[in-house]
């Protein structure tokens, strides 16, 4: 979750929240807080689906949303959002991450227990007809491969037979007579 929702569920401001965090750093490693890219911040900005014509619309709600915020916001995991409990005392903050911890819990229990025998079954039937494209370009390809192979077994004979006749043309022949050069 980002800074900025925690902080208005939380209903404080996004730098008090920050600032809380900042106190209790240690309490944060790197697997329960970061702080987003430009580009993810980018992608996240995109993500807010406005009509083209309303451009200025969206940069002035992104001004207002994130306060024209010059510092990039920190996402907080799951682990992340259990710790703030600790940090804000307030009883909304306590109600609200109460209510998160449970969205958390019943997120993961729907994914364990999702049946995805759809999803498993459409896989193997993808399987099945990729093994048998596959089996037949390479039934394809042998028959190619064979025909090829023949080719160069024919043309392999060739060479050598013109080897052997060159051999033949060049070899050196002894002079008519009974004098034998040096």
């Amino acid at each position: 979750m980002i800074d900025f929702d925690l902080a208005e569920m939380y209903r404080v401001e996004t730098r008090v929240l920050n600032q809380s965090v900042r106190r209790n750093i240690k309490r944060f490693p790197s697997d329960f807080m970061f702080q987003l890219t430009k580009e993810e911040f980018d992608i996240l900005m995109s993500q807010i689906v406005i009509s083209s014509e309303n451009e200025n619309l969206k940069s002035q709600l992104a001004t207002s949303r994130w306060g024209g915020t010059r510092k990039l916001p920190y996402a907080f995991t799951e682990q992340g959002v259990a710790m703030l409990s600790g940090l804000l005392n307030s009883d909304i903050a306590i109600e609200m991450n109460i209510a998160i911890m449970r969205a958390f819990v019943y997120v993961r229990q729907v994914v364990l227990n999702s049946q995805p025998t759809d999803q498993v079954a459409e896989l193997e039937k993808q399987m099945r007809e990729l093994k048998q494209y596959i089996e037949e370009s390479f039934a394809d390809y042998n028959d190619i491969n064979e025909d090829t192979r023949m080719q160069l077994e024919l043309i392999s004979r060739l060479l050598a037979e013109l080897q052997a006749k060159k051999r033949i043309d060049e070899k050196p022949r002894n002079p008519i007579g009974y004098y034998k050069p040096n």
